[in-house]
């Protein structure tokens, strides 16, 4: 017995008997749980982090180094789906001398008009610019005037809609020289707008089309008319955002993530933000300069920007037209006669809207609420379909834009 004693192995003082044992599927799915939320909150922190660097923000908003399709050959439009010689490349200049870069598209009756393919369509601008209504499209963030969901926008508006279409890279998208910048944004739209009447278009002739980024540069463009007695025929906002303070609050990263929520529970921190961002685009803000007939259409399936962004703005046109609604001080104070105050201005103001705005369902399409007031229509369309890259294709939608700025 004293030898086997002696000759027993001795046990490391570092393990235990348990310590051979493997570890339980319960404790590896919290382990690794822990390690995926770590990594979360980590990218989280990160990318907030990164919003409030300008350098970093400009790059967020604007998107503008991703140049799809790479190495675009805007000289020959037909490789992406344009007819041949139905466009042509043209240069604008800016009044802080950038380069801009754009499409001007001529429209599908003048351009069927024509005996035989034209061989020079710098010869037709004019002419079909003093025949046919223009389109002054902006487009979002990211790529160029070549993919493909704005070709098909492009294509939409000349046939559709019979118009032509001017379509711009704003500076540091595409072939367009400098760097994007809200400024710089409105005064590329600018430059497109003094081009077409530099061609000889007349301003009741121009809609200003916006497509999501597009509609913040569409909006404060229009304002600028408002102020300046400038008189487009009309004013088109796809897939808009009230300002893009409020896009980070609702925005969802895949559609269900949300990305600023929260930082409603850490005190500032929202704050912290709002004075943070450099390129605000407040749309809502403009509202009140914006003179025009307007048709804003979102699709409720846009996962990028919520329908309820282009609520609000309608809301906004609205709002001059009916009873005041004094919000109390201490909502969660009201005395009875306070309360019953609110309720009785509420009520009143909800009738008016009913008398005031026009509400359409159309089945499988969506649905359609307008006003007339001073002489100026505002339209709200909401689609089933469309997400948010597309709305501005549907045929519905092209419809309700060429019913109101009367394009047939």
């Amino acid at each position: 017995m004293a030898e086997a004693a002696a000759t027993e192995r001795p046990r490391s003082p570092t393990m235990s008997p348990s310590s051979s044992l493997p570890s339980s599927p319960k404790s590896t799915f919290f382990q690794r749980a822990r390690f995926f939320l770590l990594i979360f909150g980590i990218c989280y922190v990160a990318a907030l982090v990164l919003i409030m660097i300008p350098f970093f923000q400009s790059h967020l908003v604007y998107l503008n180094a991703v140049r799809f399709p790479f190495f675009a050959d805007f000289d020959a439009p037909e490789k992406y789906g344009l007819a041949p010689n139905k466009t042509l490349n043209v240069h604008i200049q800016t009044i802080d001398n950038e380069t801009i870069g754009g499409w001007f598209i001529l429209s599908d009756p003048y351009y069927h008009s024509l005996p035989t393919l034209p061989t020079n369509v710098s010869q037709h601008v004019s002419d079909s610019i003093r025949r046919h209504p223009t389109i002054l499209f902006l487009h979002g963030n990211a790529a160029t005037r070549a993919t493909n969901a704005r070709i098909q926008h492009c294509a939409g508006f000349t046939s559709r809609l019979s118009a032509n279409v001017l379509a711009v890279d704003y500076r540091g998208f595409g072939d367009s020289t400098g760097k994007p910048s809200e400024v710089g944004l409105v005064r590329d739209a600018r430059a497109g707008w003094d081009w077409l009447i530099a061609k000889g278009a007349n301003e009741e002739d121009i809609i200003v089309v916006g497509h999501s980024l597009g509609t913040g540069v569409t909006s404060q463009l229009a304002a600028q008319f408002g102020r300046e007695g400038i008189n487009p025929r009309g004013v088109v906002l796809l897939g808009p955002f009230s300002s893009v303070r409020e896009l980070l609050n609702t925005y969802n990263i895949f559609g269900f993530l949300p990305l600023t929520k929260p930082l409603a529970a850490i005190p500032l921190a929202p704050k912290l933000i709002t004075w943070g961002l450099g390129h605000k685009f407040d749309s809502l803000s403009a509202v009140p300069d914006i003179k025009a007939d307007v048709v804003i259409a979102h699709a409720t399936n846009d996962w990028d920007i919520p329908s309820t962004h282009s609520e609000v703005l309608f809301e906004a046109f609205l709002d001059k037209h009916l009873p005041p609604l004094e919000m109390p001080s201490n909502p969660l104070g009201m005395s009875q006669a306070e309360w019953d105050k609110f309720t009785l201005q509420q009520g009143i103001r909800m009738k008016e809207w009913d008398q005031l705005v026009k509400h359409t369902d159309l089945r499988n399409f969506g649905s359609v609420d307008e006003f007339t007031a001073d002489e100026r229509k505002v339209v709200l369309v909401k689609t089933f379909a469309g997400g948010h890259d597309y709305v501005g294709v549907q045929e519905g939608v092209q419809d309700v834009i060429g019913r109101t700025f009367g394009l047939f």
